[in-house]
């Protein structure tokens, strides 16, 4: 049977798994959205072309499956670019098409003519021109093999209008993808196995530093047993959360630049660093000079261009985690550490940062109040999307997480703006899930006209905004090494209640803990979107994030709360 190239698109959206679709059409890619509605995949219209991209991002990574963008070719395809360049940073399985000239024109400045492929190159995982319909089906199952297999991450394929009206025999392409040279790992070597458990089963104060890898090789499961069996605590990156629960007795929290300070002053008198699908990223490790200074570390990871990169290892594995683990739990003797593991409850019990949720109010809204109460009313199982800046890591710290696949936040890019079309993306991944959206002031205003999106597309979101009237991560750097010079970071925001209102969103504005509560509760009864504003504090100790790594400074060398000690961090 003969088919259009725009059919072929359709055709094999459909047999890849794909229910859904975020995009904007324009010129380029029109001939291709002509048919889509025979085809039964639902589309969702954004409001711009890297809200589609960031959509994609977010269903990917709560529902397992491939997202789809697309837009239109030159400044459509070029808008998704920084959507690209997130899930690239943050190994999210999206594959984006887009409409380009038609191949007569290619390389003559045409009308809205970009090099898109050129452009995209240094962040995607492989990117396609196709030139010939001939080869369309089998470039797009190609696509999906290659952004959902191995380490994931983005596929952008480029079709110009020429090739998406061609026709030609649709042919089925052959289920195995056969792609010389790319070749996704699977067990790791027996030999590194067995040193790795012979260090293990030595090791007197080991911990795991747990990342995404846990959930992108799903190997919850596999990680807790492991755990339980040698009792080795666990500390957690950012995108990890939701990889190993955290009320988990062995569960310590999140490390690096505004985690725990036990966990990090744990991580650096260890003996034995294993980290299992992270990459030792700046803001884990401070100071490498000084990092581990005394560990010995072992290193799992399914891409080999991570082993060693950033820090030096004993010890690398070159491997699927899930199949590695399996490899080791056999190896690694049943054990326990009392001496460390009561070590780390002395650093735990000298820490009390949390203690500022029980903290009277004083006249400001904190943040970590109207979280923790986000928490307690959905008892941990809410699907938590954020933003970038001050109010992710809130979040991080006081939204506790025993739910794989329940976070959502831009790691690697720190992409302000992320959360709202994430979270439009999280909820179509899992429709019958409550996701809250937690963002601040200033990256709700860089992509808060895909409201519209959330109300056309009648989405239950749940909008927690954190209001402090500036651009509240680089304001605290400002207040801690700029000399309080708040430069640029002063925002004049609109009444946000009134806006969201304008987009017939329910909404309320809370000042004071009470009135939190209060909103929150009624937020959450609402048969659709909701919203609330939070006025928290702007600066000084209720509105800067603690404990904090300052840039270049050692991992265990943080700036930590100046309260009396029921404060302290």
């Amino acid at each position: 049977m003969k088919k259009t190239g725009a059919e072929i698109v359709w055709e094999m959206l459909r047999r890849e798994g794909v229910e859904v679709a975020f995009g904007i059409p324009g010129g380029a890619i029109m001939h291709t959205y002509h048919p889509r509605q025979d085809f039964g995949i639902h589309h969702v219209l954004m409001r711009h072309e890297q809200c589609a991209a960031h959509a994609a991002d977010g269903y990917a990574r709560v529902s397992g499956k491939v997202g789809v963008a697309i837009a239109t070719s030159g400044p459509g395809a070029t808008n998704l670019v920084t959507g690209i360049a997130t899930a690239f940073m943050d190994s999210s399985p999206i594959v984006c098409i887009t409409g380009q000239v038609p191949s007569s024109l290619i390389g003559t400045d045409a009308f809205q003519e970009t090099d898109i492929t050129g452009v995209t190159l240094p962040v995607t995982k492989h990117n396609y021109l196709v030139t010939d319909v001939a080869d369309l089906a089998a470039t797009i199952h190609e696509a999906f093999y290659i952004a959902r297999s191995g380490r994931p991450g983005p596929v952008l394929i480029d079709l110009p209008k020429d090739v998406q009206i061609a026709s030609t025999e649709f042919v089925v392409p052959d289920e195995e993808v056969n792609l010389p040279g790319y070749h996704p790992v699977g067990a790791g070597a027996p030999e590194l196995v067995k040193q790795a458990a012979a260090l293990i089963n030595k090791a007197e104060r080991p911990i795991i530093l747990a990342g995404q890898g846990v959930l992108m090789s799903k190997a919850m499961q596999e990680l807790r047993a492991f755990v339980e069996k040698a009792e080795i605590p666990v500390a957690l990156t950012l995108l990890g959360k939701g990889g190993f629960p955290e009320s988990h007795p062995l569960a310590l929290g999140m490390m690096g630049m505004h985690g725990e300070a036990y966990v990090n002053q744990a991580i650096q008198e260890s003996d034995l660093i294993m980290a299992f699908g992270m990459r030792f990223d700046d803001r884990v490790t401070g100071k490498l000079d000084l990092y581990t200074p005394g560990a010995q570390r072992i290193h799992v990871d399914a891409d080999a261009a991570e082993l060693g990169k950033i820090v030096a290892v004993d010890l690398p594995i070159l491997g699927d985690l899930r199949q590695v683990l399996q490899q080791l739990i056999p190896l690694v003797e049943e054990k326990s550490h009392p001496a460390w593991i009561e070590k780390i409850q002395e650093w735990r019990s000298d820490s009390h940062r949390r203690d500022i949720l029980n903290r009277p109010e004083n006249g400001h809204l904190v943040a970590a109040h109207f979280i923790n109460d986000i928490w307690e009313a959905t008892e941990g199982q809410a699907i938590v999307v954020t933003d970038v800046g001050q109010h992710q890591m809130w979040a991080a710290q006081y939204y506790l997480n025993d739910v794989p696949y329940s976070v959502v936040t831009s790691g690697g890019l720190g992409t302000m703006g992320f959360g709202l079309p994430a979270a439009i993306g999280a909820q179509f991944g899992q429709p019958d899930r409550e996701v809250w959206m937690i963002a601040g002031d200033g990256g709700f205003q860089m992509t808060m006209h895909d409201l519209a999106t959330v109300v056309q597309e009648k989405l239950p979101i749940r909008i927690a905004l954190a209001n402090n009237n500036c651009l509240g991560m680089v304001r605290q750097w400002q207040e801690f090494f700029y000399e309080k010079r708040y430069e640029s970071t002063i925002l004049l925001n609109p009444d946000f209640v009134k806006l969201v209102e304008a987009y017939g969103i329910p909404a309320w504005r809370a000042t004071t803990r009470s009135e939190a509560r209060n909103a929150i509760a009624q937020a959450r009864k609402v048969d659709g979107p909701s919203f609330v504003e939070f006025q928290i504090a702007k600066e000084g100790e209720d509105g800067n994030v603690y404990p904090m790594v300052p840039a270049g400074a050692a991992l265990h060398d943080m700036i930590r709360r100046s309260h009396p000690a029921s404060d302290e961090e």
